[in-house]
């Protein structure tokens, strides 16, 4: 049994301020444009809530490489920039000038001042990680072609899941819930060079081409602007994650749960969850082992992999525990009057309600 000092975690909602890294390979003879679109978009990104601050630095051992930094009173405002096609639009006349990039994010732990004696207080307490990135997209088809969609992404030949020597894809997982798809994958190295890695395997680019005419947002993979475009739309980032670490995972079994949020309730829902987590994680006796929540907007995605069948332990499976508890859910919830549960079983009818079916869930080989 897994003890609560080994628990992994991870999380975007402890309201710490957020520097923001991009690094930045400009191209040959585009560094006039890329200064034009870098004053362009700080000065609209200046005017974005929640931003602080950005900085633009150039390297002196290679003048091909930048750097651009910001600061963001909380990570949640910055995933909610972006994730927006606001923030596509603002992007979009660097896309011409750099060869390629790498977005890192961190909480600010320490600030050291000038002129101010330095403390050893940190502003959260310092996570223990296991090496594994999180992430999610998800998107809708077009109503009546659930059967057809769920045979494709049940069916297709898994990737290589080899990036290269740092980066390798561990894990995905596909769910639906009526004509919602939710695929989150885990990543053991660099995310945005893993997703790189999968979208041009041949295995992969059938699958999508497949999905393709049943998709409610149109999308040509073959353009690289509409390709962006879906994409960023359909991102669901990992805001909160805590339980045993992934390589703890074999034999327990994998959840997912559709919360749908009453209008501007989603960030609260993504805390009541967490709240559930973190309690739970302190207490290895509990059938949760781990869970991830995921959150765009007022869309709320929660993983969880379970010790034992979800039917025996509803209102943790649902992050609920009590009938106070499931009560306060409820009422974040964007739910019909008539769908609304209360009384004796309400977890249960939630959980038969917003629990996502499993299409596929695929590891990879280790070693």
């Amino acid at each position: 049994m897994t003890s609560p000092t080994t628990m992994v975690s991870q999380s975007a909602l402890d309201d710490s301020r957020l520097r923001v890294v991009l690094l930045v390979d400009v191209v040959s003879g585009a560094e006039d444009r890329f200064l034009e679109a870098y004053a362009q978009m700080s000065r609209r990104v200046s005017a974005v809530p929640g931003h602080l601050s950005d900085q633009l630095c150039q390297s002196i051992e290679n003048p091909s490489q930048w750097l651009i930094t910001s600061e963001w009173e909380s990570a949640l405002a910055f995933l909610a920039w972006v994730d927006s096609p606001v923030h596509l639009e603002m992007v979009e006349p660097m896309h011409g000038c750099v060869r390629d990039t790498r977005s890192l994010r961190f909480s600010v732990m320490r600030e050291t001042p000038g002129g101010v004696p330095v403390t050893e207080h940190l502003t959260a307490p310092p996570r223990r990680g296991d090496g594994v990135v999180r992430h999610a997209i998800t998107f809708t088809v077009r109503p009546g072609s659930e059967p057809a969609v769920a045979d494709i992404l049940a069916g297709y030949t898994s990737p290589q899941p080899v990036v290269d020597d740092t980066t390798r894809l561990c894990r995905t997982t596909l769910f639906m819930h009526r004509n919602r798809v939710v695929r989150a994958v885990e990543v053991r190295g660099e995310l945005i060079r893993a997703l790189r890695h999968v979208a041009a395997q041949p295995e992969v680019r059938a699958v999508e081409k497949a999905i393709d005419p049943y998709l409610e947002q149109e999308r040509d993979l073959s353009d690289p602007i509409s390709a962006r475009t879906f994409f960023a739309n359909a991102a669901l980032p990992a805001v909160h994650h805590v339980g045993v670490p992934a390589d703890s995972a074999e034999g327990l079994r994998r959840h997912a749960l559709l919360y749908p949020a009453k209008p501007g309730c989603g960030p609260a829902v993504a805390r009541f969850l967490a709240r559930h987590d973190e309690r739970g994680a302190a207490r290895p006796d509990e059938p949760v082992a781990a869970a991830t929540v995921f959150l765009r907007d007022d869309l709320v995605v929660r993983l969880v992999d379970l010790r034992g069948p979800a039917a025996e332990h509803p209102a943790e499976v649902i992050g609920a525990a009590g009938p106070r508890r499931t009560a306060v859910l409820a009422r974040l919830l964007d739910l019909p009057p008539e769908a609304a549960p209360h009384g004796a079983g309400a977890a249960e009818r939630l959980l038969a309600a917003h629990d996502m079916r499993l299409i596929t869930d695929r590891r990879a080989a280790t070693g």
